[in-house]
């Protein structure tokens, strides 16, 4: 069975794990040996530690051994992978910036310290954009993260490394954090699930330098039973992989292409978003479920006070003066305008969001769920946004150009329906539905974002499940 692990999904392969017929140290080895063979061509991964990760697995087989399967914790054995913005004790997180002292972490973030605790085995850091600013994971740290299913595009972003890695079969599954479409969006590029649970669900998950608290941690998973499974472990005894055997109710869903963004930046989606839309449509008919078109109105102040807010923390992240020349354009840019920024500007920006969160829940709640395209257009080639064209290698600073605005007006366009749901504070999921070829697998994959009410990550898992997916 080991050559055959990475084809399990994460339900299977808990199984397998819990009841002995795989040990935790033949899966870290088959996982590790994959990372090996693929890493290469789609830079998932920034850091592997195979070291760590093979005693952390002999340790839980010892466990194992000693242990009766109802005394083991949920996910024993299971390997998986963190994003580098997230610390993991004795591991450097590089936040993918080459600005900044690339130091050890002292401790676990509290994400990766629940996740052990429920079992995990950490085989590495996953690739990210810089402080996990942007659509895309390409730094000057590493080479960037390539979509599996065709190597010149993007995997997205921030949690793209992720989303490669669990899509290539690297990782079964993985925590992503979202602070605005940063599961979604990757999951999406990559034909997965990406669950962004509701504000305040998964505590461990939040960030530091997050007015908003727009930041929440959620799974990336192949299954919208895995990622169920994931649910399980970051919020315990809430039951979310049981709730999967029950159908969802038949739900009125309102289907919408506006989004907040379209005044400052307007944009036309690509017919190859819209078929992803249909393709949706009918697969939710085809359960039950009923229709109509939601005109949902956005005050067009929100791109300048989301920005604001999203861009707070990288204003205030300690980098040496005379490092401040290796970021990126995008992140050197947004970081000056926080700093020049008044304390004034960010307190109007928050309470225009908090008002902004009123009405637009307002509107969003005379329907079950809300149906969108997760993208606009398909998976970006690797260097697009940066304008590089560079293929993926790592560009020296004085060549990467600097194009801060150009950058920023092309995420928003490529992303139009993501951030205003963390803004919200609302569970939304990324289901994929389509592939631009016809034939699943074939082309690239492309998706539908469902949003819910607050307390609904359960139904949107199930309507996942419902689907197939």
């Amino acid at each position: 069975m080991p050559e055959e692990l990475h084809s399990l999904s994460a339900v299977q392969l808990r199984d397998v794990l819990r009841g002995g017929q795989v040990s935790a140290v033949e899966a870290a080895e088959h996982f590790l040996d994959r990372i090996g063979q693929r890493n290469p061509l789609l830079g998932a991964f920034i850091t592997v530690t195979a070291e760590q990760a093979i005693e952390q697995a002999r340790a839980a087989d010892a466990r194992h051994s000693r242990s009766r399967t109802g005394e083991l914790p949920l996910l024993h054995g299971m390997p998986l992978a963190f994003k580098d913005l997230t610390d993991v004790a004795g591991v450097v997180t590089t936040h993918g910036s080459a600005a900044l002292d690339h130091k050890a972490a002292p401790a676990d973030a509290p994400l990766v310290a629940h996740l052990r605790e429920a079992g995990v085995i950490s085989l590495g850091k996953t690739q990210v954009p810089e402080f996990g600013l942007t659509a895309y994971s390409e730094n000057r740290v590493a080479p960037p993260s390539r979509n599996p299913y065709a190597p010149s595009r993007s995997s997205g972003g921030s949690s793209g490394g992720s989303a490669a890695a669990v899509a290539a079969g690297l990782v079964p599954f993985a925590p992503g954090t979202d602070g605005g479409g940063s599961v979604r969006i990757p999951a999406a590029a990559c034909g997965l699930v990406g669950l962004k649970p509701g504000r305040g669900v998964v505590p461990s998950g939040e960030s530091q330098g997050d007015p908003a608290r727009l930041v929440v941690a959620g799974p990336l998973a192949r299954t919208a039973a895995d990622a169920a499974l994931m649910m399980d472990a970051l919020v315990p005894d809430a039951g979310y992989l049981a709730a999967l055997e029950r159908e969802p109710r038949k739900l009125r869903i309102g289907v919408t292409l506006d989004s907040p963004w379209s005044a400052t930046f307007p944009f036309t989606p690509d017919q190859e978003a819209l078929d992803a839309l249909a393709a949706g449509e009918r697969l939710l008919e085809h359960a039950g479920h009923t229709f109509g078109e939601a005109a949902i109105r956005y005050d067009n102040r929100y791109p300048d006070a989301f920005t604001t807010a999203w861009t707070a923390g990288v204003g205030s992240a300690r980098i040496s003066p005379h490092r401040e020349a290796l970021l990126a354009p995008l992140t050197r840019t947004f970081r000056r305008r926080a700093q020049q920024r008044s304390p004034a500007k960010l307190s109007e920006a928050l309470a225009f969001l908090r008002q902004f969160q009123h009405d637009t829940v307002a509107q969003y709640a005379e329907w079950d769920l809300m149906l969108m395209p997760a993208l606009a257009q398909t998976p970006r080639p690797v260097g697009w946004f940066t304008g590089t064209g560079h293929g993926g290698e790592r560009w020296p600073a004085a060549q990467w150009p600097g194009d801060a605005d150009g950058d920023y007006r092309k995420q928003c366009e490529f992303a139009p329906w993501s951030s205003m749901i963390n803004v919200c504070g609302l569970p939304a999921i990324s289901l994929p539905v389509h592939w631009t070829e016809g034939t699943p697998g074939q082309g690239l994959p492309m998706g539908i974002q469902l949003v819910g009410p607050m307390g609904s990550e359960q139904l949107l898992l199930q309507v996942g499940h419902q689907l197939g997916l």
